[in-house]
């Protein structure tokens, strides 16, 4: 295996569509469908897609009525433009759930935010302190 495609499901495919590419710096585009979206970053490695409660009967995104958004997950992003990620992440929600800190595992500084669905996100440098 060499990647995966993480996909969440989103209340608001659109709106999650513009708010991740700002979280990440990227160019604003649209949705593939209603429904589906791939975020691809500027190589086309699809960082994250972005799929409709309720539609094509896949169970776990049937409803959020019947799972908790984000469970058991932590979507965990590594950028290469810490300073202005923090920047836009700080434009795009009125608190974070942690503050920048040097993260004793990695050796990294993060920060951790949620998106508009109630994801949690870590975003953490790629290089170390």
């Amino acid at each position: 295996m060499r990647r995966t495609w993480t996909i969440i499901a989103v209340k608001d495919v659109a709106s999650s569509f513009k708010w991740y590419p700002s979280l990440f710096g990227l160019e604003e585009t649209a949705p593939a469908h209603d429904d589906f979206g791939q975020i691809l970053d500027s190589d086309g490695t699809v960082l994250i897609c972005l799929h409709a409660w309720g539609v094509h009967d896949h169970p776990p995104l049937v409803s959020p009525e019947h799972a908790q958004p984000g469970n058991g997950l932590l979507l965990f992003f590594r950028v290469d433009d810490f300073d202005m990620a923090l920047q836009r992440a700080r434009s795009l929600v009125a608190q974070f759930e942690e503050e920048p800190h040097l993260n004793p595992n990695t050796g990294t500084t993060e920060f951790s935010l949620r998106d508009l669905d109630g994801y949690y996100i870590t975003v953490s440098a790629l290089a170390a302190a």
